[in-house]
């Protein structure tokens, strides 16, 4: 379970799909919908730097 007092560092690293707070601040930072985050990461994994590029393209 993520730790919400920890916020930067590596846990920005990663997207947690199943963290509403998550899905808020990555769709807010891609500028898209939560269910298309949400079918990036299932494609690409929860790297955020994969998934910045998948969506890019």
């Amino acid at each position: 379970m993520d730790d919400k007092q920890k916020t930067g560092g590596a846990d920005r690293g990663r997207i947690n799909i199943n963290e509403g707070y998550e899905l808020d601040y990555w769709s807010n930072k891609f500028g898209v919908s939560k269910d298309k985050l949400k079918a990036a990461v299932q494609t690409v994994g929860t790297s955020s730097n994969a998934v910045e590029d998948y969506l890019k393209k």
